[in-house]
């Protein structure tokens, strides 16, 4: 199982061997403890469950759930498989000598929030002209309906609250790992600020 959970450190660029320079995000990735593995015949489904960091102040049913796999997690995350793999159980560590230079990944992270947004801002909707007859406010998001059916359908694009998405970015490929210090850098951007959590998941 190729999947790892890790905090966002940022952006930086390092020089390929042919001389280019790669924007690549830095991911502090790993280690993480496996803490239950989920078969069909008794959860109904393949999962494996491991667990992140240091948390505090556990509640007593995460204590007693962790507690085979000796640790005190502040993130736990599963992850489904469609077969069990046989040299995994609880208490097993998992860290980026998994993944390989070159093996393309997807990262999960939740995106920045940006509050409450306009239509221009969150729909990328055109402005009124600000001109020749304008009516002076060019970000109203101008009328919303016809008189039949007499409701706003559901799903229309609108202002509201803008971010604090869950957001998977397909395909990036693994371009700097350092085993030493469990750091993994990925070619392109990553959801999320800085200090966030990133879910790496692995193409097998």
């Amino acid at each position: 199982m190729k999947a790892l959970l890790g905090t966002k450190l940022g952006m930086t660029q390092i020089i390929s061997e042919d001389g280019r320079a790669v924007p690549v995000t830095l991911i502090q990735a790993g280690p993480v403890t496996v803490t239950q593995v989920k078969s069909i015949d008794k959860d109904g489904y393949n999962a494996v469950q491991v667990a992140y960091g240091e948390g505090k102040n556990l509640s007593k049913a995460v204590a007693g759930h962790v507690k085979p796999a000796q640790v005190s997690p502040k993130t736990i995350r599963e992850f489904r498989v469609e077969e069990l793999p046989t040299d995994v159980k609880v208490g097993d560590t998992i860290d980026v000598s998994k993944f390989s230079l070159g093996e393309m990944v997807d990262a999960t992270g939740t995106s920045k929030g940006k509050g409450f947004a306009g239509t221009v801002k969150r729909h990328n909707f055109n402005t009124s002209k600000k001109t020749h007859g304008g009516n002076g406010n060019v970000r109203k998001p101008g009328s919303i309906g016809s008189m039949y059916p007499q409701k706003v359908f559901k799903g229309k694009r609108m202002a509201g609250r803008m971010g604090a998405d869950r957001v998977t970015v397909k395909n990036l490929e693994i371009a700097y790992i350092d085993p030493t210090t469990n750091l993994i850098g990925v070619k392109g951007a990553v959801p999320g600020p800085r200090k966030g959590l990133v879910i790496l998941g692995g193409k097998a």
